[in-house]
């Protein structure tokens, strides 16, 4: 789908604690597909990559803090998983503001494995359809949404997954997902 993607500009969330895989292969994706991928954190530097949220996987260079940006400035969200960074981005008023004010003006956003926590902390999941790893489907539940088991899961503007295994059926979505939206204008 290379050129699906031409002009428009896509926030990455993510902060210490990402599980690398779930960073790199959708920011790859959407690279390939043409857009701009930009790096949003609690904090300016770098973010400490996990692989299966045990061991040390390298970094990733911030572009931003997600204090200095607006959803105004991107066409769409992703929201990597591991679960040490969705909880550090869900204790940041900043983060969980910008997530809350992204999913309300009728941007794409994508989340996976326990990457929705965040959407839940932004009180953005109820009444929605979603998946997730499975020790964060309880959470969704009482925070009033419709939880299923699929490797992938649209409901309006919101694209979930449940994890890494789910990676390329999560990649082709939201390249589709995030190129059906409008440019920021």
């Amino acid at each position: 789908m290379a050129g699906a993607l031409d002009g428009r500009r896509v926030a990455i969330l993510a902060a210490d604690g990402v599980e690398r895989v779930e960073l790199e292969q959708p920011r790859q994706a959407l690279d390939d597909a043409g857009a701009t991928t930009v790096v949003l954190s609690i904090g300016t530097g770098t973010i400490a990559a996990r692989d299966n949220d045990l061991q040390d996987a390298g970094e990733f260079t911030v572009d931003r803090a997600v204090g200095d940006a607006t959803p105004d400035e991107f066409d769409a969200l992703l929201l990597p998983g591991g679960t040490v960074n969705p909880d550090k981005l869900r204790m940041d008023a900043a983060a969980v503001a910008f997530v809350r004010d992204f999913v309300d003006s009728g941007k794409p956003v994508a989340s996976i494995c326990h990457g929705p926590w965040t959407l839940l902390e932004a009180d953005r999941v109820r009444g929605r359809r979603l998946t997730s790893w499975p020790s964060v489907r309880t959470d969704l539940r009482n925070a009033g949404a419709e939880v299923v088991d699929e490797e992938v899961v649209t409901d309006g503007t919101i694209t979930t997954s449940r994890s890494p295994d789910d990676l390329p059926a999560f990649c082709e979505r939201i390249v589709r997902e995030f190129a059906g939206g409008s440019v920021r204008g």
